[in-house]
């Protein structure tokens, strides 16, 4: 940052994903998780640094040169579902126009192949075919979503990173997207899921990792995570609390800002269970970083 300073938008992020399983990271905003997604692509800004490793079979991501990510990456081995679609699509094309371009390019498909290709993978998002021949100023949030994540389905990548992809859907197409979703994660395939829509997520995810100022805090199974017992740490069980098919209850306060993080828990400020052990960083152990785990049903 300016004057040299640094913010670290992401620290100590472990987990591992596997084929023909889904990982819902979820969290407010600002915590980290798009940066997360971005890492693993390349496509931080250029006075971004990371340290690590990202594997991806044999591949350490983050060590990849750029042509490596563009030319056997990105697209082919992980498709991206963007936060913010319209951003992604190119203004001046259609999105037929776009996709069938993906489509030639990821599967091969020539002629009557391809042109029957394109509908399909339209289809597979719930994108109206009537708005094939649409440029993307000419879409509402939701189609733009839908076309952008049909262009992330169409290479069948062993490893799709979906940042909020039921973003501008009313319920039934968020239901439609998951159940897509799902149905790309059943066929093998590894769906890293970022959203805020815990609905979506407890319709799809096999697990859940919950951060929380840069860190994750929370790693569990998505059964006992959404159901019996529960999450573990109070951060986590305070973003179920507020649903409003729950107790509908916010957490008090703000998250902090990354740039200017607590020496201790990051979370203290805003939990009723902390004590003098929270001026000390939680140790993440066993799927959870606390001092104060929840208890089972509470």
């Amino acid at each position: 940052m300016r004057g040299g300073r640094e913010v670290a938008a992401v620290t100590d992020a472990s987990f591992r994903l596997r084929p023909g399983e889904c990982l819902a990271l979820v969290g407010e905003s600002g915590c980290g998780k798009s940066v997360l997604a971005s890492a693993l692509l390349g496509l931080l800004p250029g006075n971004a640094r990371t340290a690590g490793r990202a594997l991806l079979g044999d591949l350490d991501l983050l060590a990849a040169d750029e042509r490596t990510l563009a030319r056997t990456v990105r697209g082919r081995r992980i498709g991206l579902v963007p936060q913010s679609p319209a951003g992604h699509l190119t203004p001046v094309r259609t999105v037929r126009s776009q996709l069938r371009e993906t489509v030639r390019e990821l599967t091969g498909a020539l002629g009557s192949a391809l042109d029957e290709a394109v509908p399909a993978a339209a289809e597979r998002a719930a994108f109206p075919a009537g708005h094939l021949d649409r440029h993307p100023h000419q879409l509402s949030g939701g189609l733009a979503q839908r076309a952008a994540t049909a262009l992330a389905l169409v290479g069948d990548a062993p490893l799709l990173l979906a940042d909020e992809p039921t973003t501008g859907l009313d319920r039934a197409l968020v239901d439609r997207t998951a159940d897509e979703l799902r149905r790309h994660v059943d066929a093998g395939h590894a769906l890293l899921m970022i959203t805020h829509d815990l609905v979506a997520a407890e319709r799809i995810a096999d697990r859940v990792a919950v951060m929380y100022a840069g860190r994750i805090v929370e790693l569990a199974d998505a059964a006992s995570f959404f159901g019996t017992p529960g999450p573990r740490h109070p951060y986590a069980r305070g973003l179920l609390d507020a649903l409003p098919e729950r107790s509908f209850t916010p957490i008090p306060g703000m998250p902090p800002e990354l740039g200017a993080l607590p020496d201790g828990c990051a979370f203290a400020a805003r939990c009723a269970r902390a004590t003098d052990a929270c001026a000390g960083v939680p140790v993440f152990t066993d799927g959870l970083a606390c001092h104060h785990e929840e208890e089972p049903g509470a």
